[in-house]
C-alpha cells in the first residue's frame, strides 16, 4: 500500500493522466450512446445490442479495443518518470528495482479495476434501460466476461509497461507497442497454423473477449481456431508473469 500511495501522489497532480483517462471514458460512453440511438429498419440498435445477458459479451468486446489507450497511459506515466529521473531517485532513496516494478504493476491493477468497474456500471445502466429481461438471472448469468476483461486489461498494460522500460521514450515506446500488437504478431499469426498461434500473447488475450457472433462469422468465411475465455485465462496470467519478469530483468541490467 505504501508503494501504491507513493505512485498516486505522483499521478494525481499529473494533468496528462487525467486527460488520457477522460478520453478513455468519453470515447467509450460516446460509442455506446451513439450505438444505442442508431435506427435500423425503424428499430433502435440499442434494443438488440443491450439485451441481457448477451450485453456483457458485447460490452467487453467493445471495451477491449480501448486497452490500447490504457496501455498508452501506462507508457506515458513510466517514460515521463525516466525523463524526470524519478525512477533513479526512488532507487537512490532506498527502493529496490523489484519494488519499482511492483509499484508500476500496482498502478496497472488499479487502472484495470477502474476500467472493469466502469464497464460494470455501463452494463448495469444500459442493460436495465434497454433489456426486456431485467431479472437477476439475466443480469448476472454472463457477468463472468468482466473478470476475463480484467485479466485482459492487466495483461495489455503489463505488456505496455515492458515496452516503456525497454524503450524509455514515450513516442517510440507507443509506436513499438502498437506495432507489435497490431502488425508484428498478426503477421506471425498469418504464417502459422491456428492450433499453434492461438497460444501467442495477443491472440490468447483477445480470446478473453471474443467477438459476438464469431461462430456464425466463421461459418460464412473460414472458421478460426481460438481458445475459449476460460481456457485463455491461464495463458494470459502466465504472460502477465512473463512480462513482469522481463521488465525486472531489463531494469536490473540497465543503468538508470
Amino acid at each position: 500500500m505504501n508503494l501504491l500511495r507513493t505512485e498516486f501522489r505522483k499521478i494525481f497532480p499529473y494533468r496528462t493522466f487525467w486527460i488520457i483517462l477522460a478520453v478513455y471514458v468519453l470515447l467509450l460512453l460516446l460509442i455506446l450512446y451513439t450505438s444505442s440511438s442508431i435506427q435500423i429498419n425503424n428499430k433502435a440498435l440499442g434494443d438488440e445490442t443491450f439485451q441481457l445477458p448477451g450485453l456483457w459479451m458485447r460490452l467487453t468486446y467493445v471495451a477491449h479495443f480501448f486497452n490500447l489507450l490504457l496501455g498508452i497511459l501506462v507508457i506515458v506515466l513510466i517514460t515521463d518518470e525516466y525523463s524526470f529521473r524519478t525512477i533513479r531517485q526512488q532507487v537512490i532513496d532506498g527502493l529496490s528495482r523489484a519494488e519499482v516494478v511492483l509499484a508500476k504493476f500496482y498502478v496497472v491493477l488499479a487502472l484495470a479495476v477502474f476500467s472493469t468497474v466502469f464497464i460494470l456500471v455501463l452494463g448495469l445502466y444500459f442493460g436495465l434501460v434497454y433489456s426486456s429481461d431485467k431479472s437477476m438471472q439475466a443480469l448476472f448469468s454472463q457477468i463472468d466476461y468482466l473478470p476475463y476483461y480484467f485479466v485482459q486489461a492487466v495483461a495489455y498494460m503489463t505488456l505496455a509497461m515492458l515496452f516503456a522500460f525497454i524503450v524509455r521514450k514515450s513516442g517510440l515506446a507507443i509506436i513499438a507497442f502498437i506495432a507489435y500488437t497490431k502488425i508484428v504478431e498478426p503477421l506471425i499469426h498469418f504464417n502459422l497454423p491456428d492450433h499453434i498461434d492461438k497460444y501467442f500473447p495477443m491472440k490468447a488475450l483477445d480470446s478473453l473477449t471474443p467477438m459476438p457472433g464469431q461462430d456464425l462469422f466463421g461459418q460464412l468465411t473460414s472458421p478460426i481456431e481460438q481458445l475459449s475465455p476460460a481456457m485463455a485465462t491461464l495463458p494470459a496470467l502466465l504472460y502477465v508473469g512473463l512480462f513482469l519478469l522481463l521488465t525486472y530483468a531489463v531494469l536490473k541490467m540497465r543503468d538508470l
